[in-house]
């Protein structure tokens, strides 16, 4: 299995591109091909042996994987079955948020550690630093599994007024010996600028046995756990007799960096019969207007929302689809890239647009649609959801109602309502009360739900992480943690 930039001829191993997240030439690692894959059999297994098998397909030479993969969910879920699948009037929701950090990213960021510490055991390297970039739950998620891991240091950069109260909580509590985290004046995409740009200034100056990573989905290694809740669903749906085998399911995904629904199409890669990605996206509605008109164009006001982990402006991953929909063309990649560093836009021609409307389809909710969606879904299903995964029901809904499809339908729900309190107690019809703490208290006892122990362990937590960098200070502060100044 080798895998190659998007933006030149470079290759590397599996495990080297886990270790190094980011290709030397500054592109995202793809697979030179794609490997044979029993997606079949896969489908009978259990959970931890569906994500076990796709870890083995694609990042062979990065350890067991079936031992990995127990050793990264055991007694974290609260569930046995990881991502329950549950239906939802005519549609059907996967829950990925019973993990420790009530979020999707558990799935991938349980194992991330476990690849990077297997990589940099072998490459003889002494100290992986991680650097990471969040709009809110990657952060949690990747301090969570990172934290005290021997070899390792973690430092998490989020805007300092664009996550939840909860999302901050949750990441500026957090202990750890290896952990650093930095809020910073700007929004997600000034921290993810400003990750990228340490990548490339800072890895001529680590010194010896010192290298750079990322626990963001641009790691290859982050992404390829997310592949297996996408076999997950199919396979629950094969169990409950909804489909036959091959028969395709569409998925509703709300979508910011482009990583989770980059994950269903590599799934369809590997053979699972996914039929239509919805690209979900709220009023930053950058790749919805891209599938729509085959220009990405951050020029445009930027819009802080109810679904704060979706409010990016630069899609990171769409470099990887951009890749395969041109053919493996790096030069027009780099043009495309080039232009969006320089320009803000960005135009794809449209024969690659043509590929990419093959599987990917754009909507937009905004937040007004949004707590209406959680309000009516709460109402006539008694289903609670949180404002990310609104917006995946508020797509799935305009989806059908426009093509009047009746393949079964999917829909992502990537966080717990109780990360997001204040704004499903508004969506609801309720005054939220007094701080994130209380307002999670608030909606268990409007809606007779239990608050993740987790969440409710935060308010008792002391915060132990202060720091606010201005925007451009994100590659010094990487040079003094990389020092040990910091």
């Amino acid at each position: 299995m080798i895998y190659r930039s998007t933006r030149s001829e470079h290759r590397a191993s599996a495990p080297e591109a886990v270790l190094q997240g980011i290709a030397p030439d500054g592109g995202l690692y793809v697979p030179e091909s794609f490997p044979d894959f029993d997606w079949q059999g896969c489908l009978r297994c259990p959970p931890t042996e569906i994500s076990a098998r796709v870890l083995a397909a694609l990042l062979p030479g990065c350890g067991d994987a079936e031992g990995l993969v127990d050793k990264a969910y055991f007694g974290k879920f609260s569930t046995p079955l990881l991502c329950p699948l549950v239906r939802v009037g005519g549609l059907w929701s996967l829950e990925l948020y019973h993990g420790p950090t009530s979020a999707f990213k558990d799935v991938a960021l349980s194992v991330l550690p476990r690849l990077i510490s297997e990589a940099r055991r072998r490459s003889g390297i002494e100290t992986i630093h991680i650097l990471t970039a969040t709009s809110g739950d990657t952060g949690k998620a990747a301090l969570e599994g990172f934290h005290d891991v021997p070899g390792t240091e973690i430092t998490v950069f989020f805007p300092a007024d664009g996550v939840s109260p909860v999302q901050q909580a949750q990441m500026v509590t957090q202990e750890g010996s290896n952990v650093h985290v930095l809020a910073v004046e700007g929004n997600f995409d000034d921290c993810q600028r400003g990750v990228k740009e340490a990548f490339a200034q800072i890895k001529t100056e680590l010194p010896a046995g010192a290298a750079l990573s990322s626990a963001n989905s641009i790691n290859i290694g982050r992404l390829a756990p997310q592949l297996a809740y996408y076999f997950m669903a199919y396979a629950e749906l094969l169990r409950q007799n909804v489909i036959r085998l091959g028969e395709p399911v569409d998925f509703s995904v709300p979508t910011g960096n482009f990583g989770d629904i980059l994950a269903g199409y590599y799934a369809k890669k590997l053979g699972l019969p996914v039929g239509r990605l919805l690209c979900a996206s709220n009023a930053n509605r950058v790749l919805t207007d891209f599938l729509r008109t085959g220009v990405y164009d951050t020029r445009r006001p930027f819009f802080t929302t109810d679904s704060p982990s979706m409010d990016i402006l630069v899609s990171s991953n769409l470099e990887r689809l951009l890749f395969d929909a041109l053919g493996g063309d790096t030069a027009e990649v780099c043009r495309c890239m080039d232009a969006l560093s320089r320009e803000g836009v960005y135009t794809v021609p449209e024969a690659a647009m043509e590929r990419i409307r093959e599987s990917f389809v754009g909507y937009t909710c905004d937040d007004a649609r949004g707590r209406s969606m959680i309000r009516s879904i709460w109402e006539q299903q008694h289903y609670l959801c949180d404002p990310h995964t609104a917006v995946g029901f508020a797509a799935a809904e305009d989806y059908l109602a426009e093509t009047g499809s009746k393949t079964p339908l999917v829909v992502l729900s990537t966080a717990s309502p109780f990360k997001f309190a204040g704004a499903v107690l508004q969506a609801l019809g309720v005054r939220p009360h007094g701080d994130g703490f209380r307002q999670m208290q608030q909606l268990s006892t409007l809606t007779g739900l239990t608050v993740p122990e987790k969440l409710r362990e935060l308010s008792r937590k002391k915060v132990l992480h202060r720091d606010r960098i201005a925007r451009s200070a994100v590659t010094e502060a990487v040079r003094q943690i990389v020092r040990g100044e910091r």
